[in-house]
């Protein structure tokens, strides 16, 4: 584990954003100031495909990174695409059914649930729009 990498890493272990790899430019560049963006980007590639953090590519938005690994759902607001994570039980045997309906062999799945959160949902009903 490079220092570079490390500075990476708790960068966004310190984030529940879930930021883009921009955003986790900025947050190394705080200790780091002479870091490149191509140094970050390849570094989180490589957390990702070492399985330290998870790279979250949501319907229609930039790739965001995420720290927590285990297996979680997310939240995205379609208006200032603001990512969360969501608490909801597993859907058991959700993928072993779709596996014998399709005959797919699934190795994964992740769900992603859009909407407006609070102050966005806000803005709109001042707005009129429901």
């Amino acid at each position: 584990m490079t220092r570079q990498r490390q500075v990476i890493l708790e960068a966004l272990r310190s984030s529940r954003a879930h930021p883009t790899g921009d955003e986790v430019y900025r947050l190394a560049r705080q200790e780091l100031p002479h870091i490149s963006l191509g140094t970050v980007y390849r570094n989180l590639d490589l957390l990702s495909e070492s399985g330290l953090i998870r790279k979250l590519e949501l319907g229609g938005t930039a790739r965001r990174f995420d720290a927590r690994v285990p297996e979680h759902h997310h939240l995205r607001c379609l208006s200032c695409d603001k990512v969360e994570d969501v608490e909801v039980e597993p859907m058991e045997g959700l993928e072993q059914s779709v596996e014998e309906q399709s005959g797919y062999e699934v190795v994964e799945h992740r769900l992603e649930l859009v909407g407006y959160c609070p102050g966005c949902r806000e803005k709109r009903e001042r707005a009129g729009f429901r």
